[in-house]
């Protein structure tokens, strides 16, 4: 099975030289990808990033969109891959290159898949991550810094050669928008129970959207979610939580905490 190219795209999160735009379109080009994103680019100079582009790139140069923040320019796909040249327990990276490449070639057969690069300098926050549903580092030797269009090429023609040998459906997925809705949602519900604290709640949150992001979620998952979470706060607003607290729910043959094993004579 080969991945379905046009439904991936390459996002640039602030970039800040125009050459790297125009080789990147270039790579897009090159791979057949042909969504290249901006989300607020620095010194957007047309004329370098044509340069860079070649005149093969000229249609995707033509067809960027630009975005005033990642959410938005994520707002439509179903999975987003993050890439991280620092590592660290904010920031542990869930797949090379190369197995990312296997999960997106089954992820686009039905889904739309963003491939995410930070500025030069700065690369990505934690937070641009935690909008992401995997997190990428590309190996190297002594020397971890590479070029932003680089960077793009190396996930890009990973993808592109990628050939499973297995047919592999995943179902379309919520997208990202949907998905921040319901953690949004979540969030209020948690703060409105006392489960975390209003002052302090990206920590605990932060596992919960981990989780549910890897649980792969149709858009039908984020809806009865939510329902459940607006059913929950009404009720807290209303006063129709009972002050009896519910026994807690066993699984067949499962003994209680407390209690002592017996001992066959």
């Amino acid at each position: 099975m080969r991945p379905v190219m046009h439904n991936i795209a390459v996002v640039l999160n602030e970039p800040r030289y125009s050459e790297n735009i125009g080789a990147a379109a270039r790579c897009c080009k090159n791979m057949g990808i042909r969504d290249l994103i901006l989300v607020r680019p620095q010194n957007l100079e047309m004329e370098k990033v044509l340069k860079m582009a070649t005149h093969e790139a000229v249609e995707v140069v033509n067809a960027m969109q630009t975005h005033d923040t990642l959410l938005n320019a994520l707002a439509d796909f179903q999975y987003a891959v993050g890439t991280t040249a620092r590592v660290g327990r904010q920031r542990t990276p869930t797949d090379t290159p190369r197995q990312m490449a296997g999960r997106v070639a089954g992820l686009s057969q039905e889904n739309r898949v963003a491939l995410v690069f930070g500025s030069e300098k700065y690369g990505l926050t934690n937070e641009d991550l935690r909008l992401c549903h995997a997190v990428v580092n590309i190996p190297t030797a002594d020397f971890s810094s590479i070029n932003l269009a680089q960077s793009v090429m190396i996930l890009c023609y990973e993808i592109f050669v990628c050939d499973l040998d297995v047919q592999v459906h995943i179902p379309r997925q919520a997208t990202i928008l949907e998905l921040e809705g319901l953690f949004r949602h979540l969030e209020g519900l948690f703060v409105k129970i006392g489960l975390i604290r209003p002052e302090n709640p990206d920590y605990w949150m932060g596992n919960v959207k981990k989780g549910l992001t890897r649980m792969g979620l149709t858009s039908r998952d984020v809806k009865i979610a939510r329902g459940f979470c607006r059913q929950m706060l009404w009720a807290v607003a209303h006063g129709k939580c009972s002050d009896n607290p519910l026994p807690e729910p066993k699984l067949p043959n499962e003994k209680p905490p407390n209690e002592k094993p017996k001992v066959n004579e």
